[in-house]
C-alpha cells in the first residue's frame, strides 16, 4: 500500500482525556440542542405531512408564501428555500386530507402570482402512522445492529473488545446526531442510511486495529498492554488516513456538487466518516484500555 504516513510513534492513549474531553464537550452540545429543540427534526418521512417543492418562475419572498398558507390554515408549515432563487420547500405535517390539502396549497400559491408563475416540482405525502411506523423501525434496526455487533465482536476478539466498538459506534453516531440538531437539519430515510453506513465504516475501521493489537499481543505479550495499542494505532494509522481521504474526496464532491435533495445524506457521510477515523482512534481503544486496567485492578485486589 502507497506509505503516505510512516515511521511514527504517536502516543494516541497518551491523549485520551484531552480527546474524552473534547468529545464529552461536543456531544453534550449536541444532547442540550436535542432537548431544546424537544428531539431530532424529523422529515414527512417520520412524522407524515405532505411535502411540495416549488419553483416560481418570478421574484417571490417566503413572507408571501407563508402569508398565503396562513390564510388557509396552515401558518404553522415549515417553509424554507431551496436550491434555486425564488425555489421553497413546503412542508405541511398533517396528513389527514391528503388529497384535498394538496389542492388547497395548490391554489394557495398560484394566488400569488397566478396559475402559469409556478412549477411543482416534487410533491410527496406520508401518512402519520406510516411516518410513526417508519420511525420504530429505524430505532429496531440500529439497536438489533448494535446487538449483532456485541455478539460478533465479543466471539471473534473478546467482550472488552465489543465495548470498546459499541462505545465508539455509540460516540459516532451522537456526535452526527448532535450536529443534525444544532444545524437544524432533518432526519430522512436517506440521512437514516448514512447513519448505518457510520455504523458500518466506524467498525470496520475499528476492527482492523483490533486486528493488529490481537496479533502485537501475541509477539509482545511482555509490553505493557497500553504500549502494544500504541503501537497498533501506529501501525494502521497510514491505512486509516488513506481510506479515510479517499472516501472523504468522494463523499466531499457529493456534499457540494450532489444537488439539495443528497445535501443531508452527503453531509451525514461527511460527518461520520471524520469522526470515525477520530473515534477508532481516540475513543475505541481507551476504552479498551481502561477496560482491561479495571479487570487487572479486580484480580489484584
Amino acid at each position: 500500500m502507497f506509505e503516505l504516513i510512516k515511521n511514527v510513534n504517536i502516543d494516541f492513549l497518551g491523549k485520551r482525556k484531552v480527546a474524552g474531553i473534547i468529545s464529552g464537550v461536543i456531544i453534550l452540545a449536541g444532547l442540550v440542542s436535542l432537548v431544546v429543540h424537544g428531539g431530532p427534526h424529523y422529515s414527512i418521512d417520520f412524522e407524515g405531512g405532505t411535502e411540495i417543492q416549488v419553483l416560481f418562475s418570478e421574484s417571490t419572498e417566503v413572507e408571501a408564501v407563508r402569508t398565503v398558507l396562513s390564510s388557509i390554515g396552515y401558518g404553522d408549515a415549515a417553509i424554507r428555500e431551496f436550491g434555486n432563487i425564488d425555489e421553497f420547500l413546503i412542508h405541511v405535517k398533517t396528513a389527514t386530507r391528503s388529497e384535498e390539502q394538496v389542492n388547497e396549497i395548490r391554489e394557495a400559491i398560484a394566488s400569488i402570482h397566478g396559475a402559469e408563475s409556478y412549477e411543482i416540482r416534487r410533491l410527496e405525502t406520508v401518512g402519520p402512522k406510516i411516518g410513526k411506523e417508519l420511525r420504530g423501525d429505524m430505532i429496531s434496526a440500529v439497536l438489533i445492529a448494535m446487538i449483532g455487533i456485541v455478539i460478533y465482536i465479543s466471539i471473534r476478539f473478546q467482550f472488552m473488545y465489543a465495548i470498546g466498538a459499541l462505545v465508539a459506534l455509540a460516540h459516532d453516531v451522537m456526535i452526527t446526531l448532535g450536529l443534525f440538531s444544532l444545524l437544524n437539519l432533518e432526519i430522512s430515510l436517506s440521512v437514516l442510511a448514512a447513519f448505518l453506513f457510520i455504523v458500518g465504516y466506524s467498525l470496520n475501521d475499528t476492527i482492523v486495529v483490533f486486528d493488529r493489537v490481537r496479533e502485537n499481543a501475541k509477539t509482545k505479550r511482555h509490553d505493557a498492554f497500553v504500549s502494544v495499542l500504541n503501537l497498533s494505532l501506529n501501525q494502521t494509522l497510514n491505512r486509516t488516513v488513506i481510506t479515510s481521504l479517499t472516501t472523504l474526496t468522494v463523499v466531499t464532491i457529493l456534499l457540494f456538487f450532489g444537488g439539495e435533495v443528497i445535501k443531508p445524506f452527503a453531509f451525514a457521510l461527511t460527518v461520520g466518516l471524520v469522526v470515525g477515523t477520530y473515534s477508532s482512534m481516540f475513543v475505541a481503544s481507551p476504552v479498551v484500555l481502561i477496560w482491561d486496567e479495571n479487570q487487572k485492578k479486580r484480580q489484584n485486589s
